[in-house]
């Protein structure tokens, strides 16, 4: 598993005092204000964030140091990372990130139905896309009926395949 993970993503500059506006890429513009310290580079380099908050669709930071519209500028397009070690999911949650690429496999025949490849959030839950081995794309709801086992470590999910879930050939 990866220790840092891609949060967001720094996209314009947001006044003259060197804030940014950054592209929140996790489930809330909220769960992004919550950090102190995010990284670049993968990781490799701490960035400390004296301030952010909501506004739009988007995120406004200050990070330390950063204090001119001319030290800010350099920053459009950086990725910004979190440290896995600084959130507590919650039991039954999952990064994105860990999802990708897991085997998703009936519970009853075992049989393979591909890997995941995709994860949406809707209003109600999450669909995972699984990609089989053609290449074709069959979606499940990330519900308890449905997704009965998640093994990040292990690799796989386990699934129970209700009544007209995959729209057969």
């Amino acid at each position: 598993m990866k220790q840092f993970l891609e949060i967001g993503k720094i996209v314009a500059m947001q006044g003259l005092k060197g804030e940014v506006r950054v592209e929140p890429w996790c489930d809330s513009q909220e769960f992004l204000c919550e950090f102190d310290t995010l990284y670049f580079d993968k990781g490799e380099k701490p960035v400390e964030i004296t301030r952010s908050y909501p506004h739009k669709n988007i995120v406004v930071m200050k990070i330390k140091g950063i204090d001119t519209i001319e030290q800010a500028q350099p920053l459009r397009n950086k990725i910004l990372y979190m440290d896995r070690n600084d959130v507590e999911l919650e039991e039954g949650c999952f990064f994105v990130q860990d999802l990708l690429g897991l085997e998703v496999l009936d519970e009853e025949s075992g049989e393979l139905y591909g890997n995941i490849c995709e994860v949406t959030a809707t209003g109600a839950n999450d669909v995972y896309h699984i990609k089989d081995a053609d290449g074709r794309i069959r979606l499940i709801p990330a519900i308890p009926d449905v997704v009965k086992e998640t093994d990040i470590d292990g690799g796989k999910m386990i699934i129970h395949k209700l009544e007209g879930l995959f729209d057969e050939d």
